[in-house]
């Protein structure tokens, strides 16, 4: 994993005080209510019941003619077709909009194109499919703001487009009967960051004109899947919807979705944000993924529980073909970086394979971001073009930088954090050069940050303290569940769980002793020893078995007390610069050369161990007043010369020494003359 910086997050403590004085909340909750900038109870106890009030949909421009031409299509019984998208938040907006114009009897069919084959959005062939099935108008729901041409053919064809979506518009707009989008210049609504089966819902709800509380029962547990599912925050008045939708889920009223949960092992249980983040909304984007979508709504759609449950297992077994994808892929992709290595150190990562599953690699593409702490871009390759899905971190706008580099791209869509992409392959090269010039003019270039709710003595943790965090819920984008900050903390012993593939350590401070548990770390690769002093970043949660409640403590993350990260991140970088080619200041040169007694302090403190596993600032923290591109130079000479192995992943260190009794003369170092010659 990468190494990330620690945001404290800022409050005002007179306000929590004011807060917590009111009886209300615990000491802790006062704390996170005062730092998401609530100044009252009364406020507060709105926002954790989610009983905000909903925004007027026809804030939203041209609902009003959205309206009316459906309305006019209802009344002469016109046949309309939902056309939807192949990830969560597109089929059940497509399952929402579908169900309530079949309540209102309308002659209504859904069309959601596949993944493989037809791709994203309105496409002309299927325009035409649509057009021999007597459609005469499309009501998009989760796409169209990009389909100008597509709208056009719909017209010459007599077929009226009413466009309902939410992502960012470009310069020209579709000529539709209605262009509903909230990120629309001229748009008017308060509140912008709905889902695409937020928007749907809106419609929906200007479409009944009634008491909207009403058709928010029928079809919260839907906004709630679509909207966590899409990564939206959940703030304003989507926190309302997903709110809501959390109690309609585990209540269990749609037999498709009570089946899903079953499929997945976790039926009766009281549903959180993060079950459906990482339960629900995967296996319904595993079928758009690697099946049909068809089989997603045909499950949410569902009457009958024995029909739910058959789908809801093929979904499963889909969900575990798309896991097995996944593994592959990456395993292709940690193959080629260790081929080409400096792939890893572009500012913006673009890596591109034969046949790579299109609807795998945006996942890929996250798990490399968190790796390697920096965008990244996976391209599938498909005769001579490639299709591609990328993910950013926070301070690198993923679309500005595509929207820039527009010349090199076929088309292009999507978000500040997540985008898709198509270009030739004979521009894949030119693209990666380019996006990565684009980024060099960023700076100083953005870096992974981890933002911590406050800082906590471990004599604050109980139960009784953390009881009422669930309140929170839904955690998700714009609303993370809480992380706090354990400083100076000893390590006291540390113990391997699930085989070894997780660490339990009990750590300690101020004769209070916890334990917490660490997942994905494995135990003979445990970097750290007992008796140092660490600083912990944990997430809390209450847990209750057989009766007893206690509190479980996990790591999100873990470093050497007062380790300066910015320091430590700032000096790797002039090392990545070298790598790249990059031209350096003197300075920079002066640092990165390795002296004498530089190499040799490093080569004993690694012949003192044998081997390293863990984060390089671990190594680097160990090597007390040696710059971190002395450190990355000096392991690269000494591989070089066959004294060790070594493999940089992101911030993750692995180093071997090879035995050996000859001594080597590092002035025939390659590195090390190139070095001084570029120095010159």
């Amino acid at each position: 994993m990468s190494r990330k910086k620690w945001v404290l997050a800022g409050y005002n403590k007179e306000i929590a005080k004011e807060l917590y004085a009111s009886s209300q909340f615990s000491e802790i909750m006062s704390i996170l209510l005062a730092e998401r900038g609530f100044t009252d109870a009364q406020k507060a106890e709105q926002y954790l019941t989610c009983r905000a009030e909903l925004c007027d949909p026809f804030t939203l421009l041209d609902m009003d003619k959205a309206v009316k031409r459906i309305e006019q299509a209802l009344d002469r019984f016109e046949r309309i077709a939902v056309y939807g998208d192949y990830d969560a938040d597109g089929v059940t907006a497509t399952v929402l909009l579908y169900q309530y114009l079949s309540s209102r009897e309308a002659d209504v069919l859904y069309y959601i194109p596949e993944r493989e084959g037809e791709g994203y959005g309105l496409h002309i062939s299927s325009i035409d499919a649509l057009h021999e099935q007597g459609v005469s108008l499309i009501v998009t729901v989760d796409n169209g703001i990009s389909a100008v041409d597509e709208v056009a053919y719909a017209s010459s064809l007599g077929i009226d487009v009413v466009i309902t979506d939410h992502h960012q518009p470009g310069d020209v707009l579709p000529q539709a009967v209605a262009v509903v989008d909230p990120h629309r210049m001229d748009c008017p609504s308060l509140f912008k960051d709905f889902a695409g089966v937020g928007v749907a819902f809106k419609l929906v709800q200007a479409l009944e004109g009634e008491d909207p509380s009403m058709s928010l029962d029928q079809y919260a547990d839907l906004i709630c899947i679509g909207t966590i599912g899409d990564i939206v925050p959940l703030t304003g008045e989507n926190r309302v919807l997903a709110g809501r939708g959390l109690k309609e889920l585990t209540q269990g009223n749609r037999f498709g979705i009570q089946a899903m949960l079953d499929a997945a092992g976790i039926g009766g249980q009281e549903l959180t944000g993060t079950n459906v983040a990482f339960i629900l909304a995967p296996r319904i984007n595993a079928a758009g993924r690697v099946a049909s979508p068809q089989l997603a709504a045909r499950l949410l759609l569902a009457e009958d529980e024995e029909e739910a449950e058959g789908l809801a297992l093929q979904i499963e077994d889909i969900n575990r073909q798309r896991q097995q994808i996944e593994g592959q892929i990456s395993l292709q992709v940690d193959e080629m970086l260790a081929k080409e290595p400096k792939r890893a150190l572009d500012r913006v990562m673009v890596l591109a394979g034969q046949g790579w599953h299109k609807g795998v690699i945006g996942i890929v593409a996250s798990r490399l971001v968190e790796k390697y702490g920096r965008p990244c871009i996976l391209l599938s390759i498909e005769g001579d073009t490639a299709q591609g899905s990328g993910r950013s971190i926070a301070g690198f706008s993923l679309y500005k930088a595509l929207s820039q580099n527009s010349e090199y791209l076929i088309r292009f869509g999507g978000h500040t954090m997540a985008a898709g992409m198509n270009l030739k392959v004979d521009q894949i090269d030119a693209f990666r050069q380019a996006i990565n010039r684009y980024a060099a003019t960023i700076e100083p270039f953005p870096i992974p940050q981890l933002k911590l709710d406050c800082r906590l003595k471990p004599s604050a943790l109980s139960v009784e303290a953390i009881r009422d965090l669930s309140m929170l819920e839904p955690f998700g984008s714009g609303n993370p569940k809480p992380i706090f900050g354990l400083c100076s903390m000893r390590l006291d012993e540390v113990q391997p769980l699930g085989g070894g593939k997780h660490v339990r350590m009990l750590l300690s401070r101020d004769g209070r002793t916890i334990s917490a548990v660490q997942f994905r770390e494995k135990f003979d690769h445990f970097p750290y020893q007992v008796g140092e002093t660490l600083d912990v970043a944990v997430q809390l949660e209450e847990n209750q078995f057989r009766g007893d409640v206690s509190l479980s403590v996990f790591i999100k993350d873990i470093r050497h007390h007062g380790l300066d990260v910015s320091a430590y991140l700032e000096q790797k970088r002039v090392y990545e610069c070298y790598r790249r080619g990059e031209q350096l200041m003197a300075e920079q040169w002066a640092t990165l050369y390795p002296k004498r007694d530089q190499m040799a302090k490093i080569y004993r403190c690694l012949r003192a161990k044998g081997q390293f596993y863990g984060p390089c600032d671990i190594l680097w923290s160990r090597l007390e007043g040696i710059h971190c591109a002395t450190l990355l130079v000096g392991l690269d000479v000494f591989d070089e010369m066959g004294l060790l192995t070594h493999t940089l992943s992101g911030d993750d260190l692995e180093v071997s020494l090879n035995p050996t009794d000859q001594k080597v003369d590092l002035n025939q170092s390659v590195i090390l003359n190139q070095m001084k010659a570029m120095q010159k």
